[in-house]
């Protein structure tokens, strides 16, 4: 299965059978190259990407200063300290789950919500982890 395939097929999927959908996912190297990515993931700038793998070594590290990407400030919330990172920007949020070699971003807007984001993501990146990934 292609990258591709994984974002189009399980992180963009329907959610839940309401009809709804993530805003927009990708699967990226711990570096920031982009693995795959729906057509309208965020152009993030690389230091983005070297902050929350930062977070990722040093838990706690972007609660002070906040979760950039492409520019927009999320408020960090509860996450899984080195697995899982958790955003919250006004009614949506990010979900950023960390497998053994990659990032799984999903981003959300209402009528999406929280929990149905990391339900979506971290199911995905748990499965990556026991594929090796």
């Amino acid at each position: 299965m292609s990258w591709q395939t994984y974002v189009d097929d399980h992180l963009m999927c329907e959610i839940e059978n309401t009809g709804a959908h993530l805003s927009s996912a990708a699967i990226l190297g711990f570096d920031g190259s982009v693995w795959a990515q729906s057509h309208n993931f965020p152009k993030f700038k690389p230091e983005e990407i070297t902050y929350i793998m930062k977070d990722f070594e040093e838990p706690g590290y972007l609660a002070p200063i906040g979760l950039f990407l492409a520019g927009a400030k999320y408020m960090v919330i509860q996450g899984e300290p080195g697995a899982v990172v958790r955003g919250k920007k006004g009614s949506g949020g990010i979900t950023i789950k960390k497998t053994g070699q990659a990032l799984i971003f999903g981003i959300y807007e209402e009528p999406v919500t929280p929990g149905q984001c990391n339900i979506v993501v971290e199911k995905i990146g748990d499965y990556l982890v026991d594929q090796g990934y």
